[in-house]
């Protein structure tokens, strides 16, 4: 290879770094603006701003805002979904492939809950995909009603650990279980702190994922 080809490569490599760096900041910025102020709070250029980036940098890379808003939706959900699905084949591998309840609930709650904690870096694309049930766009919205793919291995898990129910009952209390994880927002944490005057906290990963875990698998009992 010649000097001049040399050069040309690098040049090439330099640059694709740079432009994956640039994607990297809008993607970064904008999920932290989006899971603090809101979808419609933030504009394509409070995110080029926040990211230090051209404001042609969004739809250069992602399209538009809504593509924008879709792609760390759906990196993130799927980087939860991984980790979900690991503690479950690990679950398997412990019980011969047929875990008790209570191991393939904590499979399905605990990584979620993990990124609640307020160390934890994750922390942000919690508060993101929780704003994006309510206010997500089309796009996340159909997904959200239509992609059970990543439920489907827990309900087929929960029909083998509870083959005494019907499959409707573990169907139901899976949907009630889910309302439990779902209904865990910032603001509903805060209403319940004054409720109880002080006495819950949020913080403590650890106890409010034991208390979440007594709570479903009492649901399938009986």
């Amino acid at each position: 290879m010649s000097p001049t080809t040399d050069a040309a490569a690098s040049t090439e490599v330099e640059a694709a770094e740079t432009e994956a760096a640039t994607k990297n900041l809008v993607f970064v910025a904008a999920e932290r603006l989006f899971a603090l102020h809101g979808f419609q709070n933030v504009s394509v250029r409070d995110i080029t701003a926040a990211a230090g980036v051209n404001l042609a940098s969004v739809n250069y890379h992602f399209g538009s805002k809504d593509a924008l808003l879709f792609e760390i939706f759906r990196r993130r959900t799927a980087e939860l979904n991984r980790e979900r699905a690991k503690m479950l084949h690990e679950a398997n591998d412990r019980n011969g492939g047929t875990p008790p309840v209570r191991e393939i609930l904590a499979a399905l709650l605990t990584p979620p809950l993990r990124w609640l904690a307020p160390d934890h870096e994750r922390r942000i694309s919690l508060q993101f995909l929780i704003r994006a049930r309510s206010e997500g766009t089309d796009e996340i919205r159909t997904v959200l009603k239509t992609d059970v793919s990543h439920l489907r291995r827990f309900s087929d898990a929960l029909l083998r650990a509870r083959p005494d129910l019907s499959p409707e009952d573990v169907y139901w209390r899976l949907h009630f279980t889910l309302g439990m994880l779902h209904n865990n927002r910032f603001a509903e944490f805060d209403r319940l702190n004054v409720l109880s005057e002080g006495q819950t906290s949020e913080s403590d990963v650890v106890a409010l994922l034991e208390r979440m875990l007594a709570f479903a698998e009492a649901g399938f009992k009986g």
